[in-house]
C-alpha cells in the first residue's frame, strides 16, 4: 500500500513537517520559552524551548504519522481497508500537526485562545469523519473497534462499526455544540463514552449469538 499511495506519503509527511517553516516565519515573535500544555483553567502549565515547539513538536508528530502508516501496511488483513479509509488515516496527523503547532504559535504570540474550546472542535470534527468511514471498515488489526468477539465474527463486526459510527458522530456533534463551555473533564467524558460503548455493544451481541 506504501508504494501505491507513495506521493500522498510524501505529501502528508511535508504538511506535518509545516508548522517548521511557519515557525521560522515567526521565530522573532515567539518568546524563548513557550507554553505547550495547559490545565483545566486554560492556563498553561507546561513549557518548552522555542526551538523545541518549532522543531521538536512537528518531527514528533511526523514519527507518529509514519507509525501509523507502517502498523496500517502490516495488518494481516490490510486488504480490507478501503481506499477512502486508508486516506483518512494518512491525514490524521498532518491535520493535527497544523491545528496544534499553530494554535501554539498564535497563544504564544500573546493573542487570547481558549485552548479547550479549538481542541473540542479539533476531536468533534475528528470524531466526525470518522463515524462516517467507521461503519465501512472490514475486519481488521487496525482501524476500527477491534476486540475479538468482533473481529471472530463478521456479522458482530458489521453491527458494532454501524453502532460505533453513530456513537462516533453523535459524540463529535455534541464536542463541537459544547466546545465553548468544555473544561478537560468534559472533553474527556465526550471522547471516551462513544469508543466504549460499542465495546459494550459488541460484547452483548455476542453473548446474545453465543446463548
Amino acid at each position: 500500500m506504501i508504494r501505491q499511495h507513495k506521493k500522498m506519503l510524501i505529501l502528508t509527511s511535508v504538511v506535518t513537517l509545516l508548522p517548521i517553516i511557519i515557525g521560522l516565519l515567526l521565530w522573532r515573535q515567539l518568546p524563548a520559552s513557550v507554553a505547550t500544555h495547559f490545565g483545566v483553567d486554560n492556563q498553561p502549565d507546561g513549557y518548552c524551548s522555542k526551538a523545541f515547539a518549532v522543531f521538536g513538536l512537528p518531527v514528533i508528530m511526523l514519527l507518529f504519522h509514519l507509525i501509523c502508516i507502517v502498523i496500517t501496511n502490516v495488518d494481516p488483513k490490510r486488504k480490507n481497508i478501503s481506499e477512502k479509509v486508508y486516506h483518512v488515516v494518512m491525514w490524521i496527523c498532518p491535520v493535527i500537526s497544523l491545528v496544534v503547532c499553530n494554535t501554539l504559535y498564535v497563544f504564544n504570540m500573546g493573542y487570547k485562545l481558549d485552548i479547550g474550546f479549538v481542541c473540542g472542535l479539533l476531536v468533534g470534527f475528528f470524531y466526525l469523519i470518522l463515524g462516517n468511514f467507521i461503519p465501512k471498515v472490514k475486519p481488521n488489526y487496525s482501524i476500527g473497534f477491534r476486540v475479538s468477539w468482533a473481529l471472530n465474527d463478521s456479522d458482530n463486526w458489521y453491527q458494532t462499526h454501524r453502532f460505533g459510527g453513530k456513537c462516533m458522530v453523535v459524540g463529535g456533534i455534541v464536542m463541537i455544540v459544547t466546545a465553548p463551555f468544555q473544561n478537560v473533564w468534559i472533553l474527556l467524558v465526550l471522547v471516551i463514552v462513544p469508543c466504549i460503548l460499542p465495546v459494550i455493544y459488541s460484547y452483548m451481541f455476542y453473548r446474545k449469538t453465543i446463548g
